[in-house]
C-alpha cells in the first residue's frame, strides 16, 4: 500500500511541477463575433456599427509580424498586414529576410510554397531566385542573362526580443530607430513563460491609447476577475499612481497623475489629435512611458498581488510592459499589427525569471483575462475624432499628440486602403 502512495504521490508532485514550470500559456482569442447572445445581433452588430472619422490606418514604424519561434531554419511563411503581402523566411545561417511575397515575374506567391535557398527565396512556379539581402534576382533557371531591373522589394526588419519586426513607412523613409533588445532575456536571465494572442476590430491608434486612460482602469479593470457579479464586495483590483508622458526634455506636466480635480472641457483637435511637442528630442520622440501601481483588494482591508508597472510605449505598435513583483521582476511584450485597416493582431510574450514561472503564469493568466475586457469595448466602440473630455483626461490628448508624428502625407486613409482591398 505504501508504494502505491510513494508512487501515486511521485507523479502528482511531477505533474505540478510540469505545469508551474514547463507548461506554457498559449490564449488564443478571436472575440469579434461576441455580441450578446442574441446571433442576429452578433452579425447586425459590425454591419450597421459607426467608424468615426479617423486617423490614417497604417503609421510609420517598426511592427511585429511573427515570434521567433514561428519561423525555422529554412523556413519561408507568407504574413499579410499593413496593406502588403510578405514572405518572411529563414536562411540556412539562421538570418532572418522580408521580400514581397509577390514575384515579379508572373505574381506568384513566394511565401506560399517558396523554398529557401541559402541566403535567397526561391519562387515556386518558375524557380526564380532572390536574395533575401537586397531582393535582387540571382538566376533564372532557363534564362541566359538575369535583367538588371529583376528584383522585388526587401524590406527593413530585424529580430529582437523573440519578435521579428518590419519597418513600414509611408514615405519610404530610412528607419530612424530600432527597437532594443532587453539584456536579461538576451542573456537568458528571462525565460519565455507563454503568449496570447487577439484579433480586434478598431483603429490601431485606439489600443495603445489605454495607456493614456487611466480613468477606464477603475470601470473596466476594477472588478475582480472571478468574483465581480456573485461577490462584488469580496474583492477588487486598485490602480494607483497612474501617469503617462512622452519622453520629452522639458514641460514635465505633461505627465498627469490621478489626483486632479474635475473640470469639463471640449477639445478642438487636429484630425487625429494635433501636432507633435515641438520640444520632444528626436532621437527618442517616439517613446512615451506609462506607469501604475496595482493590488487586488479583499474586503476592502487587505491589499495583496502588489504590482508596479512601468510601460514603455516605443513606436506605435511596440509596449515593453516591466513588471516589478514583491517576489522579482517581469516582463510582458506587446505588438499590435495592422491586419486590415482596422482589424489588429495583438499579441504578448511573458518573460520571467524560471524560479518565477508560476507566479508568472498566474499574473499572465490575469493579464490575459483583462485584455479581453477591453477588446470587448474595442470591438464595438466608434472612433471620436472630437471627444468630449474633463481635465483629468487630458492625457488623452497629449497622446494623440504624441501619437500623431507617426502619420505623414502619404499615410493611407481608411478610404484609400479599403478600395485596395476591392477588385
Amino acid at each position: 500500500m505504501t508504494g502505491w502512495w510513494t508512487v501515486a504521490a511521485t507523479g502528482l508532485l511531477a505533474i505540478v511541477i510540469y505545469f508551474a514550470f514547463f507548461w506554457r500559456i498559449n490564449w488564443v482569442r478571436d472575440l469579434r463575433g461576441r455580441a450578446g447572445s442574441n446571433k442576429l445581433g452578433a452579425y447586425v452588430v459590425p454591419k450597421n456599427r459607426k467608424i468615426g472619422k479617423l486617423p490614417p490606418v497604417y503609421p510609420n514604424g517598426w511592427f511585429g509580424l511573427m515570434e521567433s519561434s514561428q519561423l525555422k531554419r529554412g523556413q519561408v511563411r507568407h504574413v499579410a498586414a499593413l496593406g502588403e503581402n510578405f514572405a518572411v523566411f529563414r536562411s540556412e545561417k539562421g538570418v532572418v529576410s522580408i521580400l514581397d511575397a509577390y514575384c515579379p515575374h508572373l505574381g506568384a506567391n513566394m511565401g506560399e510554397g517558396g523554398k529557401v535557398r541559402g541566403d535567397c527565396l526561391e519562387c515556386p512556379f518558375h524557380g526564380w531566385l532572390f536574395r533575401g539581402e537586397d531582393g535582387r534576382c540571382q538566376s533564372i533557371p532557363y534564362a541566359e542573362k538575369v535583367p538588371e531591373i529583376a528584383k522585388t522589394r526587401a524590406w527593413d526588419s530585424c529580430e529582437v526580443n523573440q519578435l521579428i519586426f518590419v519597418w513600414y513607412h509611408a514615405e519610404s523613409a530610412e528607419p530612424e530607430w530600432r527597437p532594443e533588445p532587453l539584456e536579461e532575456i538576451s542573456n537568458g536571465n528571462w525565460r519565455y513563460q507563454g503568449r496570447n494572442e487577439f484579433l480586434v476590430n478598431s483603429h490601431i491608434q485606439e489600443i495603445p491609447e489605454n495607456g493614456a486612460d487611466w480613468a477606464h482602469l477603475s470601470a473596466v479593470h476594477g472588478p475582480a476577475m472571478f468574483f465581480s457579479e456573485t461577490l462584488p464586495w469580496l474583492a477588487r483590483h486598485s490602480w494607483t499612481a497612474a501617469a503617462w508622458a512622452p519622453r520629452e526634455t522639458s514641460a514635465p506636466e505633461t505627465a498627469v497623475k490621478t489626483t486632479q480635480s474635475n473640470e469639463t472641457s471640449t477639445l478642438s483637435q487636429n484630425g487625429t489629435g494635433n501636432e507633435p511637442k515641438k520640444y520632444i528630442e528626436k532621437n527618442d520622440k517616439h517613446r512615451a512611458t506609462m506607469r501604475l501601481r496595482h493590488s487586488l483588494v479583499l474586503l476592502e482591508k487587505i491589499s495583496i498581488i502588489q504590482l508596479n508597472v512601468k510601460a514603455e510605449q516605443i513606436g506605435p505598435g511596440y509596449v515593453e510592459l516591466l513588471v516589478d513583483t514583491a517576489l522579482g521582476p517581469m516582463c510582458i511584450l506587446q505588438t499590435v499589427t495592422p491586419v486590415e485597416p482596422l482589424l489588429q493582431r495583438v499579441t504578448h510574450l511573458m518573460f520571467a525569471p524560471v524560479l518565477l514561472a508560476p507566479y508568472a503564469s498566474l499574473v499572465f493568466l490575469g493579464e490575459s483575462i483583462m485584455f479581453e475586457r477591453d477588446v470587448a469595448v474595442w470591438n464595438h466602440k466608434k472612433f471620436e475624432r472630437r471627444p468630449l473630455l474633463v481635465r483629468e483626461d487630458r492625457t488623452i490628448l497629449a497622446y494623440r499628440r504624441w501619437y500623431s508624428q507617426f502619420y505623414s502625407p502619404r499615410s493611407p486613409t481608411y478610404h484609400s486602403a479599403t478600395r485596395s482591398l476591392r477588385w
